[in-house]
């Protein structure tokens, strides 16, 4: 079952007068335990479909279902709420609070929910990514490989159904980037989460079960 639908997505945009269409009609669909690489060249619509998908954005026309429910019109508030409970994200450039340490870090995402205390699943987390050594580390000793694996942690640390990856191997050498999507491939099936990445790297795609290419808002 598909843990997020996009049916028919048609996403406009206005810039400086003139009507942008980002995605023409687009169908994706995603699966928990799965991985899928989102390719096409620049400007294809690449990061509007992952905004979509991340409920950054909400479309001109069509729908968008998470989890079995229509989140198509719901409101800023409540698109907040379903990415704190069920999305997160890994940027290509960490993204990491220069101030807190690792686990701090990680942790980040569940400040908010005073129900839970996630300070013991941080730790896990960064364990299993191999960082159990660098917990009480800034981001500033840290290498950019063991950031991303940072990343990764966070992203997970609310038990998310989705992880969405914005260029995860960006800003790595070819070697650091394989072991990153290693750990991204691992943890999908430890977390049996969707993962949904967008990328120019095409070591990435060979990590994925399937690929996607857009060009031109239109997928091929």
């Amino acid at each position: 079952m598909s843990v997020i639908e996009l049916e028919d997505v048609v996403k406009r945009y206005d810039s400086g007068g003139e009507v942008v269409e980002a995605l023409k009609g687009v169908d994706f669909s995603l699966s928990r335990g799965e991985m899928v690489a989102i390719i096409g060249p620049s400007g294809s619509g690449k990061s509007t479909l992952l905004n979509m998908i991340g409920l950054l954005d909400t479309p001109t026309e069509g729908r968008i279902v998470l989890d079995g429910q229509e989140v198509t019109d719901l409101g800023a508030d409540d698109r907040t709420d379903h990415r704190r409970d069920s999305i997160g994200f890994i940027f290509q450039s960490y993204h990491l609070l220069p101030i807190l340490t690792a686990v701090e870090n990680v942790a980040v995402p569940s400040m908010w929910d005073r129900s839970v205390d996630r300070r013991g699943r941080a730790r896990d987390l960064l364990g299993r990514v191999g960082l159990g050594d660098r917990t009480e580390h800034t981001p500033h000793q840290l290498s950019g490989g063991q950031k991303q694996r940072v990343a990764i942690a966070r992203a997970l640390v609310n038990e998310p159904h989705i992880v969405l990856a914005d260029e995860p191997t960006g800003n790595l050498d070819q070697d650091t980037g394989a072991t990153i999507l290693d750990e991204l491939s691992r943890m999908k099936e430890e977390e049996d989460v969707a993962i949904a990445a967008v990328t120019h790297d095409t070591q990435l795609t060979k990590y994925a079960d399937r690929s996607v290419e857009l060009v031109d808002g239109v997928i091929q």
